[in-house]
C-alpha cells in the first residue's frame, strides 16, 4: 500500500472544514428542494420534484399546470441588474484604481485604506446609511434644495435608482482592488514608448492600458456580478422591495411563505446559474492565458 504524504495529511483540516461549512450545507439544501413541501411549514421527507416544477408551472383553478415565467422572470430581471451593477462598478472603478496606482506609495497605503474602509463597517448599517441620504428631507434632498437645483420633487429612496446606487456603493472596492492590482503589473515603458510614437491617450488606454488590465477586470467583475444575485438588503430598504429580486425571493420562501422545499429549489437555481458564469468566465481566463495576458 502507498504510502501517503505529509501534504495529503496537511490538508486534512482544510477538507474537514470545507465539508462541514459548504458541502453539508448544500447537500442538506439539495435534500429539502428534493422533499415534499409541508402546508403548515418545513418539508415532509416524501420525495418529489414539485418544488422543480413549481418554477415554470403553477396550478389553475382546475388543477391544471400551466406554464408560469413568473419566476423565471425574476432570474432573469436579477442577473440583468447584477450585470449592470457590475458595469457601472467598472466605469466608475477603473478611474479611481488608474489615479491609485499612480500615486506615491505613502498617499497609495492611504487610498486603498480608504477603499476599504467601509468594509470594517456591518453592511446593514452601510445601507441604513443610504435610506438618510436618499430619503425624504435627506441629506441629498436637502442639499440639492439648499443650492436651489430642485423644488417639490418625490423622494429618492424606493426606486430602482436607489437600489443599484445601494449595490454599485456596497461592491464597487471588490472591482477597484483586483482591478489595481492588474494596473500595478503594468509595465510603465510600454506607456513610455506609445507616448514616444506619438500615441494619444485614448489610444494608449484602448490598445495597452485596457488588454493588459483584463484578467483584473474579469476577476473585478466576477467578485461583483456573483454577490449581487442573492443580494437582499439593498433590494428591501433602498428599493421598497417593488422590484422582486431572487435573493429576496428565496427569503420570502424560508420566511412568510415557509415553504422550505421551493426556498431550497430556487437556491439550487441561484448556484447553478453562478456555476455557470463561473464556468464561462474560467473559460475566458484559460483563453486569456494562452494567449500569454497575465
Amino acid at each position: 500500500m502507498k504510502k501517503l504524504s505529509i501534504h495529503f495529511w496537511g490538508v486534512i483540516p482544510a477538507y474537514i472544514i470545507m465539508s462541514f461549512l459548504m458541502i453539508i450545507p448544500l447537500g442538506i439544501i439539495l435534500y429539502v428542494s428534493l422533499m415534499t413541501s409541508d402546508p403548515y411549514g418545513g418539508f415532509k421527507s416524501i420525495f418529489s420534484l414539485d418544488s422543480y416544477v413549481q418554477i415554470l408551472y403553477s396550478y389553475d383553478w382546475d388543477d391544471n399546470l400551466v406554464l408560469n415565467f413568473h419566476y423565471i422572470e425574476v432570474v432573469i430581471r436579477t442577473i440583468i441588474l447584477s450585470i449592470v451593477t457590475a458595469v457601472l462598478c467598472l466605469v466608475f472603478g477603473f478611474p479611481v484604481a488608474y489615479y491609485i496606482s499612480r500615486q506615491n506609495t505613502k498617499v497609495k497605503t492611504l487610498l486603498l485604506y480608504l477603499v476599504t474602509l467601509p468594509f470594517w463597517v456591518s453592511m446593514v448599517v452601510r445601507v441604513y446609511a443610504w435610506v438618510l441620504i436618499l430619503g425624504d428631507d435627506g441629506v441629498l434632498e436637502s442639499g440639492l434644495r439648499f443650492f436651489g437645483f430642485v423644488g417639490d420633487i418625490d423622494s429618492f429612496l424606493y426606486t430602482n435608482s436607489a437600489m443599484l446606487t445601494g449595490m454599485v456603493y456596497s461592491y464597487i472596492p471588490l472591482m477597484i482592488l483586483p482591478i489595481y492590482t492588474s494596473i500595478e503589473k503594468l509595465d510603465v515603458r510600454l506607456l513610455e514608448a506609445a507616448s514616444d510614437l506619438y500615441s494619444t491617450r485614448f489610444t494608449t488606454f484602448k490598445k495597452i492600458i485596457l488588454p493588459l488590465c483584463k484578467p483584473g477586470i474579469i476577476a473585478g467583475f466576477v467578485l461583483v456580478f456573483v454577490p449581487c444575485l442573492g443580494t437582499v438588503l439593498e433590494p428591501t430598504l433602498l428599493g421598497g422591495g417593488k422590484t422582486m429580486m431572487l435573493g429576496n425571493l428565496i427569503q420570502n420562501q424560508f420566511g412568510v411563505s415557509r415553504n422550505w422545499s421551493f426556498g431550497s429549489s430556487l437556491t439550487i437555481l441561484l448556484l447553478g446559474v453562478v456555476l455557470l458564469f463561473m464556468l464561462i468566465q474560467s473559460q475566458r481566463a484559460n483563453k486569456l492565458s494562452n494567449k500569454g495576458v497575465n
